[in-house]
């Protein structure tokens, strides 16, 4: 019983101080990595950073703090952490080859919650997609069509082309085309679409609507009609525009043009 004491005696000396300064070392590390944490998430959140950037950057600190104190705590007890730091290494390394389109994807995400080319409201055209801005996440975007769709785009795809976003300016302008025929009088056709812009409320004062010949074409003198509006109103103004001016024209007199075919016959007596 004395020699079962004596070892015991001999353990605890030996590795009592080591047991609790491990101990001491995961519970105060424990209690920093949170406070970091919250000073990291006050910090980003102060800078206005959204919210998607500032719950992944925080949780990952906190996971590189614990990871770091664990580590530490090992090497108190006199634990080789190498070979820990070595299998650590190769499993990362390994699950960044075989996840190398979804890292291309996060990093994408990273970047466009950083630079914010977009955001959530905007309708933008981006991946072969054009739609609303539905939701911005690490791996992918996703975007509601006009046809009330949900399409979610990875990233990368976003980020590897062109990227048009139609909101970020708040107005468009609207381009038609509007024929006439080669009898009708262009200054009277000018009046009439400048006057039925004008009476459009949707339709901005400033830029000021351009419209002016574009091209005499085979059957037709085109207009080239460009009125301002919001980013909002664009399809009702397209659409509307398109219908005012032709019920105006009509009123008018003034013929729009469709191609036609004259189709001449011959009689021609039958020969001997």
């Amino acid at each position: 019983m004395e020699e079962l004491t004596t070892r015991v005696n001999e353990w605890l000396a030996l590795y009592g101080f080591r047991i609790l300064g491990a101990l001491l070392i995961l519970i105060i590390g424990r209690w920093v990595a949170m406070i970091l944490r919250k000073v990291v998430e006050r910090a980003m959140t102060k800078a206005k950073a959204e919210p998607t950037l500032v719950a992944f950057v925080t949780h990952l600190t906190y996971v590189a703090l614990i990871t770091f104190v664990v580590l530490a705590a090992l090497s108190k007890l006199g634990i080789q952490t190498t070979s820990f730091i070595a299998v650590l290494g190769a499993a990362g390394l390994a699950v960044g080859l075989a996840l190398q389109g979804s890292l291309s994807n996060f990093a994408a995400g990273v970047l466009l919650i950083i630079f914010r080319p977009f955001k959530v409201g905007d309708f933008i055209e981006a991946g072969g997609v054009a739609g609303v801005v539905e939701e911005i996440q690490i791996f992918t975007t996703q975007l509601a069509t006009p046809d009330n769709k949900t399409v979610i785009v990875p990233n990368a795809q976003v980020t590897g082309g062109n990227i048009t976003n139609y909101s970020v300016k708040g107005t468009r302008r609207v381009d038609l085309v509007i024929g006439v025929s080669y009898a009708a009088d262009i200054k009277k056709v000018e009046e009439v679409i400048r006057d039925v812009l004008s009476k459009d409320e949707r339709i901005l004062a400033e830029p000021a609507p351009n419209v002016a010949v574009m091209e005499l074409a085979d059957s037709s003198v085109n207009f080239a009609v460009r009125p301002w509006t919001t980013a909002s109103e664009y399809w009702n103004v397209y659409f509307g525009t398109v219908a005012a001016i032709k019920m105006r024209l009509d009123e008018e007199g003034i013929e729009i043009p469709f191609p036609q075919r004259d189709v001449h016959l011959y009689n021609e007596a039958p020969t001997a």
